[in-house]
Parts: structure tokens; sequence; C-alpha cells
């Protein structure tokens, strides 16, 4: 039976292609309203489970529901009632901002009535109304995204699939981005968004990690990081980070990079970190602190693969 507090519904979702299994046995249930965040490297399975949410493509397996209609016999009318926003930018760059809006108000069959009201109000949502005879191949990466976005929800979709909307823009616009989401969801709109950003992970209400094509772990970020972090975390920092990190995984630590520092995943910290710094002292390193930290979502996702 179909939970109408639910905007996504899928149980044991699975996509073959030839031998190579995409996505494997997943379940998923998003609420109304919700940010679910699906994290995840890349090729983990997360565009092909979009894809199929999105009715974009069939599963080999499984069943499910999306607004409440069958993803394998209904995906028209799922089409009709999400706005979906892919990896690659969909516009079109010899079409300027205003012919863009326009062309994708006519795609989702907007009425005459709403079309001002919501070219406006992509205009305005995008900083763009000063720009509008601009073609869109001029404008800055950020002002891409948004405009990106308010053409996919020009029909005002009670769901809202974002692809990893943010890859390769600047730091200031994905925090301008997730502002626009926050503004989205509040208003009742349920976003599924995609990513491989740790930090844009702790924007969402629920997160589901998949990895290899499996959900690997399900739950709010701060539960994540409390029940699946049962050890210690150590923050090192050491010159020649990487040949440090081969030196303790010889040691059996296991332990990957964070920028130019090193987090180690021990059971006792306390007696860890000197073991520690002595191993890498005695090798020669300049060991510069080691510390124990709370886990960041980073650590709970390295440290599920390692078990996986």
């Amino acid at each position: 039976m179909i939970d109408a507090s639910e905007a996504v519904h899928v149980e044991n979702l699975r996509r073959n292609f030839g031998a190579f299994t995409a996505v494997d046995g997943i379940d998923l249930r998003v609420s109304k309203g919700e940010i679910f965040g699906f994290l995840g490297p890349n090729g983990a399975g997360k565009s092909t489970t979009i894809r199929m949410l999105c009715g974009l493509l069939m599963p080999t397996g499984g069943k499910g529901t999306v607004a409440g209609f069958d993803i394998v016999r209904q995906p028209e009318e799922i089409k009709k009632r999400i706005g979906y926003m892919s990896q690659k930018f969909s516009l079109y760059e010899d079409l300027t901002v205003s012919q863009n809006i326009d062309f994708f108000t006519g795609i989702y069959g907007v009425s005459k009535e709403k079309r001002k009201a919501r070219k406006d109000w992509v205009l305005e949502m995008a900083g763009l109304d000063e720009k509008r005879d601009a073609l869109t191949r001029s404008l800055a990466g950020g002002f891409k995204q948004r405009l990106a976005l308010g053409c996919d929800i020009l029909h005002e979709p009670p769901i809202l699939f974002l692809d990893e909307p943010t890859s390769g823009v600047d730091p200031l616009s994905r925090r301008n981005f997730w502002s626009l989401i926050y503004s989205m969801s509040r208003s009742g709109v349920t976003v599924f968004v995609t990513t491989h950003y740790m930090d844009e992970a702790e924007y969402c209400d629920r997160l589901a990690l998949i990895y290899k094509g499996k959900i690997v772990a399900e739950g709010r970020p701060a539960d994540l990081k409390e029940r699946s972090m049962s050890r210690d975390v150590l923050e090192i920092e050491v010159d020649r980070a990487l040949d440090a990190l081969e030196l303790l995984a010889d040691a059996g630590i296991e332990t990957a990079v964070f920028g130019t520092l090193l987090h180690a995943t021990v059971d006792r910290g306390e007696e860890a970190g000197p073991r520690i710094e002595a191993i890498l002292k005695s090798a020669g390193f300049t060991v510069r602190a080691i510390e124990k930290i709370a886990p960041s979502l980073e650590d709970v996702f390295v440290n599920l693969i390692e078990a996986s």
C-alpha cells in the first residue's frame, strides 16, 4: 500500500548493464518535504538510481513509486510531477537567458496565465534580471547553475531530483545553491540530491550511503556518525603525508588522506596515538600533532567501505 507521507518508496531496486550490476537491490523511503542525500563515490550507482526514479531508465528488477506513481508502469506520470537537474548542464548556450526560460516554460506546459510570474521568479531567484538578454554561454558557473535549477522547476514540481548539482562550481556558489534548496524544502518540496561532497551531505535531513550499487548505511548525519563509528579517529599532522600513509598501512593501521592531514581509525585512541607517533618518528618523519577528533561523515564512509 502506498504511504501518502512518502515521496519516494522503492524496494529491491536493481539495474544491470549486461553482466555488470550498477544498482544491487536497494530499498529507499523518502518523506515528503525532506532533503534526502544520496552519497557515494563516482561509479557507486547514484546516477543510475536517480534516472530510474525519474522514469528515464527502466529497472532490471524491483518495484517502487515516486509521487505515488509506479516507476515501471507510469514513468510518464512521474515526469510530469518532478524536476530533474542532471550533472551535465542542460540548457541551450546559444540562447539568451530569457529565451531558455521561455523554451522550458513551453516544454513543461506552464499555463499562459502563470508564465510571466514564473519567468520573473526564475530571473529574481537566479539573480539574472539584468542579464536576461545575455547569451547563456557567457554566464559564470554559479549563474548557470541557478538558471538550470529555475528552468527545471518552472512547473512547480513537488519533488526535485538533483544529480550532483554543485559539481565544478566554486564554494560560494555551492553555499548559495544550498540556500535555495533549503528555501524550497521549507515550502514543502521534496529534494533528492546526489553528491560526493561530504560537507554537503551534512546539510541533508537524512542520508543513504551507496557503494558498489549497495546501500551500506542510512540515517540522519549525526546518527550515522554516532552509530557507524565505534572506533576512535586520530588526526595526524606529519611531513610527507603520502609516505607516512604507506608506512602506517604496512603497520596494519587504517589510515586515509584528508587534505594535508592523515586520519587513522583505531580501537583506543589514547593508546594508539603514542604508538603511531613512535612508528613515524622511528622512520624519520616529523610529527607535528596527533589528536583525537570527532569523526566526520568522510571518516564514517571510509570506515564503512573498509568493512564492506
